[in-house]
């Protein structure tokens, strides 16, 4: 429930509004000011009046849309002014920014006349590389579209009108394929004839819907032919309407209703009875998307109709029809091909990306972020929840795509999957460092054993990281309870490989090996078999005897009861004294790695903090970042003598004495060690010059104090943990981790994986 107040608070404090404008180059110096503007701005003014294509290299033209209103259709408010309509137009602003790095300016226009709405939106052309019209009424606001899009030469689109009808058509056409029935057979109503209502219905028909099963209704009823106001020398003829009208002898909404497939409704609320929906079709298909109450409610609706499939405007029930599933990502698919128009062929693209990704696997986080454990493809799951982020991923490239196979497209783009990927920078830095960690771990694939194989995560994982070609997953667990669990889910897994540690072939030679390699540590015969039906034991002697690259697992389990199988089977590396637990922790400016973070309780001895040092710099060099390590302590190169401080000074002693190569330095405080001006003007003789990106504490509960600190106050994300140390590729999960977070570790121990073949 939100409060009026809060509202009120919301948009008022700490500074009035919801938006700002923020400058993306320094201006701190003078000579910043003299590039900023005179006499540097100069260049690129001569450059863009040479060529005005320049304008969309050297300034923000090419990622700024304006959100142009009047104010006359705001929200389920009406006709209440330019000005009272400013707070929405904000918003819209926002939602653009957070879906989709898309920059607005929001301009209100104190005009009621069509004419000169058109001529600001010409007149601002050079500024703007897309128009979003927004809560302007019917039919003024299909004058203007058009007018505009045959007249200019960037994407100029009225949200209310299609942004609606693109959601619900998404919407429309997985509700068809649950329900069984053909797009062109099924009978549609639509109630609302404003600028939503007949957009629906036009799209609808790009769709597939046929035209004479169609009814259009207003206040007045069926828009059918003979009706007075259709006859074009009526004085309220309506153009948009006409195009709509049947032959038919339905005249009010309840006729229309009756054996009706589908209920299309952008009117107001209460229009529709429990009678109304009784007299539908089998399976009937309603959408009641009055804002900001339906038409009908939705329990009312599911009590008088257990079969129905249903969507609405709002958040508390199934299926949101919600615009932001659109035009943040319209816009910014047509942006990055620099695209002269939004056409139907685009509009029809976004639908159905919008349907297929509402098929796919739903992350863990989204499921989350609505407070429930699944979310899955059904009658109450038809289009995406509108904060998946992955609708940026698949709606703007199939908008792209259709620009660039009509020809309205002015910068094609070469290589889709790296668009697709690029698009992942808005996710924020850690995203973008976990595609170069997937990409490493695509170039050589590997064979990935996850003991934990009956868990429903561990399944949904694999199968991205088929899809991605991350590796091969290997499920060890009893083959009808993961089959079982694979149909459950709705995923394939058709190429990973199902493993049942009773049952397996190779159980004997494994035995075999385990007894060798743990017989004098008490391991008979008679116990070897007890050891290798817990599938933690299997799969390290899977590792071990070459039938698996890398070992994932803790999924379900604490942390000593994952790594000890590997401990005992697989073992540390030849030249290494003991393994280290690291997290690469990703800030908007720098990743930086923390090490010791899970494994080493007490790192008593100068030489623990070598070991894991190097372990971290190893890790480091994989992911091709240059080791800068500040070993930490709470004094500054001896300005406390304490016999921890001396642990750790003696500790850089030995690792610039054993690897002259690395750029080390300490003991230092953590300021020092990330803060240039700190390190440069009291510390000028130290390798470590304030741009540390190893960090390597003193124990293992400052290490974890710090990472779980700086995720949760400082902005940063933790990607981990990381095991670094082991013979061979083994990494530990954190228990109640995410899919995502499987996935990445996945990916990590590939790499890791990859590293120890080379």
């Amino acid at each position: 429930m939100i409060r009026k107040q809060d509202a009120l608070d919301y948009h008022a404090l700490p500074k009035p509004g919801k938006i700002e404008v923020r400058p993306t180059k320094p201006c701190l110096t003078q000579r910043d000011l003299s590039l900023a503007y005179t006499p540097g701005v100069a260049q690129p003014c001569l450059d863009i009046e040479k060529n005005p294509e320049d304008a969309y290299k050297y300034t923000a033209k090419g990622n700024l849309v304006a959100v142009i209103s009047n104010g006359t259709a705001v929200l389920g408010l009406g006709d209440i002014g330019a000005l009272a309509g400013k707070p929405v137009m904000e918003g819209k602003g926002v939602l653009f920014k957070k879906f989709a790095g898309v920059d607005v300016f929001d301009i209100e226009l104190n005009t009621h006349d069509p004419d000169e709405i058109i001529k600001v939106c010409q007149l601002l052309e050079p500024t703007f590389g897309g128009i979003n019209l927004e809560d302007i009424s019917a039919p003024a606001c299909f004058h203007i579209e058009e007018t505009l899009k045959e007249t200019m030469k960037i994407p100029v689109f009225h949200d209310d009108q299609h942004g609606t009808a693109i959601i619900s058509g998404a919407a429309l056409l997985n509700a068809l394929e649950l329900v069984g029935k053909d797009i062109s057979q099924v009978r549609v109503v639509y109630n609302g004839a404003g600028a939503a209502g007949i957009a629906c219905a036009a799209f609808y028909v790009q769709l597939g819907v046929r035209p004479e099963n169609m009814m259009l209704c207003d206040t007045k009823g069926v828009i059918y032919h003979g009706r007075e106001d259709i006859d074009p020398s009526h004085p309220k003829y309506n153009k948009y309407k006409a195009r709509f009208a049947v032959e038919t002898n339905a005249r009010t909404l309840a006729d229309a209703m009756k054996d009706a497939d589908v209920f299309c409704g952008v009117s107001v609320k209460d229009t529709v009875t429990q009678d109304m929906v009784r007299s539908m079709a089998a399976n009937p298909i309603i959408f009641a998307m009055a804002n900001p109450d339906p038409e009908i409610t939705y329990p009312d609706a599911k009590a008088v109709r257990k079969d129905l499939i249903m969507a609405t405007g709002r958040s508390d029930y199934p299926n949101q029809v919600n615009n932001v599933l659109g035009f943040p990502f319209i816009f910014r698919g047509a942006l990055d091909v620099r695209a002269t128009a939004i056409n139907e062929t685009m509009k029809v693209a976004a639908a159905h990306a919008l349907a297929r990704l509402a098929k796919e696997d739903v992350p863990d986080a989204v499921c989350r972020a609505y407070g429930v454990e699944r979310i899955t493809f059904g009658p109450e799951y038809i289009i995406p929840k509108p904060f998946d982020p992955r609708v940026l991923l698949w709606e703007a490239p199939a908008v792209a795509m259709a620009a660039m196979e009509t020809g309205v497209a002015q910068k094609p783009i070469e290589d889709m999957d790296v668009y697709r990927e690029s698009l992942e920078r808005y996710f924020g830095p850690a995203q973008t460092v976990m595609r170069k960690i997937i990409h490493k771990a695509k170039r050589t694939p590997k064979k990935i054993v996850f003991p934990e194989g009956t868990e429903d995560k561990i399944l949904r994982a694999a199968q991205i990281i088929v899809d991605e070609g991350i590796g091969t997953p290997i499920l060890l667990g009893p083959r009808q309870a993961i089959e079982e669990q694979i149909h459950k889910l709705g995923v394939e897994l058709k190429d990973a490989e199902i493993v049942d540690n009773f049952q397996d072939a190779r159980l004997e030679k494994y035995m075999d090996e385990f007894i060798r390699l743990r017989q004098r540590n008490g391991v008979t015969r008679n116990n070897a078999y007890r050891f290798l039906s817990q599938r933690n034991y299997f799969g390290a002697m899977m590792v071990t005897m070459g039938d698996a690259d890398c070992l994932v697992a803790g999924v379900t389990q604490n942390y000593p009861e994952t790594i000890r199988p590997a401990l005992q089977i697989i073992k540390t590396q030849e030249d290494v004294r003991l393994i280290a637990g690291l997290y690469l922790m990703v800030f908007p400016d720098r990743e930086i790695i923390f090490a010791d973070t899970t494994v080493n309780v007490d790192a008593d001895k100068p030489d623990d903090l070598v070991e894991i040092a190097i372990r971290a710099a190893t890790l480091a060099q994989q992911l091709d970042i240059e080791p800068r390590i500040a070993m930490l302590s709470f004094s500054n190169f001896g300005s406390v003598n304490h016999p921890q401080s001396r642990k750790v000074k003696k500790a850089v002693e030995l690792l610039k004495e054993r690897h002259p190569e690395l750029i080390v330095d300490g003991e230092m405080q953590a300021d020092t060690a990330v803060n240039a001006t700190i390190a440069t003007e009291a510390f000028p003789f130290s390798a470590v010059k304030g741009d540390a990106n190893i960090l390597i504490f003193p124990d293992m509960q400052s290490g974890n104090i710090a990472y779980k600190l700086v995720t949760q106050l400082g902005g940063a994300t933790a990607i981990g943990p990381i095991l670094m140390g082991m013979r061979k590729a083994v990494h530990v999960l954190q228990r109640g981790c995410s899919v995502n977070d499987i996935v990445n570790i996945a990916a990590i121990a590939v790499m890791d994986a990859q590293r120890k073949v080379e």
